[in-house]
């Protein structure tokens, strides 16, 4: 039996992103030949890049993306399906002021060459104001395309913050001079901390390349092959189900670094196993969306920000995936103590049968289970078992090859965005060939997978271009320190010690993060949590790498936070569940990683797992914090060696938070807890069966 997924957003995509256009006839033609052209500009770059520098490569890659935004995404919900007069209005004036700045023609003010641009940095002539404010304005429009409306009108919060700072109160703290439209434009067009700033600069050099890896890798059938090999890995096991749908997450995230996205495949193929197993519809849904979110979360390919984070702090992409590992394995954790608690309390597959297909002609090739729905267990129906492990890889293996060059390139120090030109080859090579067996038909999936990771990146590269929006002004006024400044003397208010001003500015900062991650995409909520928040931890001792994994973390869990918890919803809508009690099912599965971040900043026995502490460390660490693990799994779950009364799940919260403290003094009252929560669960289980 072999899987095939459905199209799904590559890596790199937004789960806030609205959906692209179906383009039809010339319309999709000349968008597809403008997006193969771009795919194979960006990998030119790898190899042979402008000789001009980096934002030289920037200005045209803007000015030549920014064009397709308008061509692929509606302006509203109800607009044709192909794009109109006005769309390629817009198309065309975002061609020309994006380019602008590289225009060899023209003087006297007037485009005249990027040289000639650059050289007017501070002095802005009139018609360069007028391409970058209405550079400016495509470039909110684009955003509010591709995101909705609630990052634009921040973008508009911030400039109008930078415009009319004059008219405040010059006492307050965060009171400026005012900055005029056309220094504002400057800060924009001509320096590198606007438009062409970081954001950008990593969504053209590293995220771009990767939508492409994850679009070939799409189109090769990876998506099926992983499925198929969770399948295979768990075909007999009580808890196979709640594993295969954690796994194939997992494993589609390579495809699909979208959490959302990756919720919505893994459902369509694994809801009729969860519900065959016995799951409750919110239960399900709970772990489809924390098993979506959990890719984007795990190695090796991280959400978008984890590249913003290693060029913030001057860093290789493979220290961030280091840094990522323990807090992953961790998670998963959580998620399997979850399940095996599940798999008893819902009685799922008492009977270890294997997994089967047991759907009608018709729909769909997906496994479901045959296992019990009740404490009597019903007989399993075993119809076209899927295959062995052993066969799956033979047919498979080389889609784990690719991911495998990654990470090998990675530790001989190659630069990323290398490496995933080469596994994207490898991908193609070794995929795409005996998916079609003739060279027209590899040339074309080859070409249509270029084409699919351009448009894919399309929604970053408008968050990443407003990003620099927002990066530039709180720069330029700063807004940033003012803002760090408030929320540390906010904690000082409240407490005097150092360690409980340490813990309320981390506890506010949190919940700061996770609330502009509801209303903006993750990417652009690290970014400014970053530039705000960023310096307020970094001022109290805490490092700068568990200050950015701290960020990275909560602005992905912002997904999964209520009331809006966008893979969640995703969830609910596939398994017909209550979209409330499936958001607090996700959180559920996902409160190991609410809760880690906070253990990476609080101690300095925190930055042990983000392997920044001796072997000896590290272990110790992760040890007892696996047992936090645990004791938290006991609190949501409700089962430990049976099902598990009130008194002990409350007495293993401060258990698994004082264990998560990493401390001495605090593990062992901890450890305490622990002890004492198990006595009495057991001496309540030794009552109860004396009483059966």
């Amino acid at each position: 039996m072999t899987s095939t997924i459905g199209p799904t957003e590559v890596v790199g995509a937004h789960d806030e992103e609205r959906p692209a256009r179906r383009l039809t006839g010339r319309w999709d033609l000349v968008v597809w030949a403008a997006s193969v052209a771009i795919a194979v500009l960006v990998l030119e770059q790898v190899f042979w890049p402008f000789p001009q520098g980096g934002q030289f490569y920037l200005v045209i890659f803007l000015g030549l993306t920014l064009p397709l935004v308008f061509l692929c995404y509606r302006p509203r919900s109800k607009s044709p399906q192909n794009p109109g007069f006005v769309d390629w209005v817009y198309a065309t004036i975002a061609l020309f002021v994006g380019l602008y700045p590289v225009l060899p023609f023209g003087g006297n003010g007037f485009a005249g060459g990027y040289d000639a641009f650059l050289d007017r940095a501070g002095q802005l002539s009139t018609p360069d104001i007028l391409a970058g404010g209405l550079l400016l304005v495509l470039i909110l429009e684009a955003t509010r395309r591709t995101t909705g409306w609630v990052l634009p009108i921040v973008c508009l919060g911030f400039l109008a913050f930078a415009y009319y700072g004059g008219f405040l109160p010059q006492n307050w703290d965060f009171a400026h001079a005012g900055i005029d439209f056309g220094q504002i434009v400057n800060a924009l067009y001509n320096e590198q901390s606007g438009f062409y700033g970081i954001p950008l600069n990593v969504a053209a050099t590293y995220i771009v390349l990767f939508t492409i890896y994850g679009a070939v890798l799409n189109t090769s059938g990876a998506g099926g092959f992983f499925v198929d090999f969770s399948f295979a890995l768990f075909r007999r096991s009580r808890t196979a189900a709640g594993r295969t749908a954690a796994t194939s997450g997992f494993l589609l995230g390579t495809v699909s670094g979208s959490g959302t996205a990756t919720t919505v495949s893994l459902g369509a193929i694994t809801w009729p196993v969860l519900r065959e197993a016995g799951y409750p519809k919110e239960n399900a849904g709970g772990l489809l969306a924390a098993s979506g979110i959990g890719a984007i979360l795990s190695p090796p390919t991280l959400g978008a920000a984890a590249f913003i984070i290693a060029e913030y702090l001057q860093t290789s992409y493979l220290s961030v995936l280091v840094w990522a590992i323990v807090p992953t394995l961790l998670y998963y954790l959580g998620i399997g103590l979850a399940v095996e608690a599940d798999a008893r309390r819902f009685h799922v597959n008492d009977t270890g049968l294997d997994l089967a297909t047991a759907l009608p002609p018709g729909d769909g090739p997906w496994p479901v289970y045959r296992g019990g729905v009740s404490e009597r267990p019903l007989p399993g129906v075993a119809v076209d078992s899927p295959p062995r492990l052993w066969t799956v890889l033979r047919q498979g293996w080389f889609h784990f090859a690719s991911l495998g060059i990654i990470v090998v390139f990675l530790a001989m120090d190659i630069p990323p965005f290398t490496a995933v030109v080469y596994a994207t080859g490898v991908a193609a090579l070794f995929a795409l060939i005996p998916r079609r067996g003739n060279l027209r038909g590899w040339v074309r999936d080859l070409a249509d997978s270029l084409a699919e990771g351009v448009r894919g990146a399309l929604p970053v590269i408008a968050v990443c271009a407003a990003a620099g929006i927002i990066t530039s002004t709180i720069t330029k006024t700063g807004l940033g320190l003012a803002l760090a400044d408030a929320l540390v003397s906010a904690a000082k208010s409240l407490a005097s010690d150092p360690t409980a001003v340490l813990v309320l500015t981390v506890v506010f900062a949190a919940v700061a993060v996770c609330v502009l991650g509801l209303a903006v995409p993750v990417t652009a909520s690290f970014i400014i949590s970053w530039v705000v928040l960023g310096p307020a931890l970094i001022n109290l001792g805490v490092a700068p790498a568990e200050t950015a994994m701290f960020i990275f973390y909560y602005a992905v869990l912002s997904e999964v936070t209520p009331p809006t918890a966008l893979a969640a919803v995703a969830a609910a809508a596939i398994t017909g569940g209550s979209v409330m009690g499936t958001m607090w099912q996700t959180w559920k599965y996902t409160l190991p990683a609410f809760l880690l971040p906070i253990a990476f900043v609080l101690t300095d026995n925190g930055a042990a797992l983000l392997l920044q502490r001796p072997v000896g460390t590290v272990l110790w660490v992760v040890a007892v914090s696996a047992v936090g693990i645990g004791a938290l799994a006991v609190v949501t779950g409700g089962w430990l060696f049976g099902p598990v009364r009130l008194p002990v799940r409350l007495l293993c919260v401060p258990a698994a938070l004082l264990l998560l403290y990493l401390h001495p003094l605090s593990i062992g009252i901890g450890l305490g807890f622990l002890v004492l929560a198990l006595a009495v669960h057991l001496i309540t289980r030794v009552k109860e069966k004396a009483h059966a």
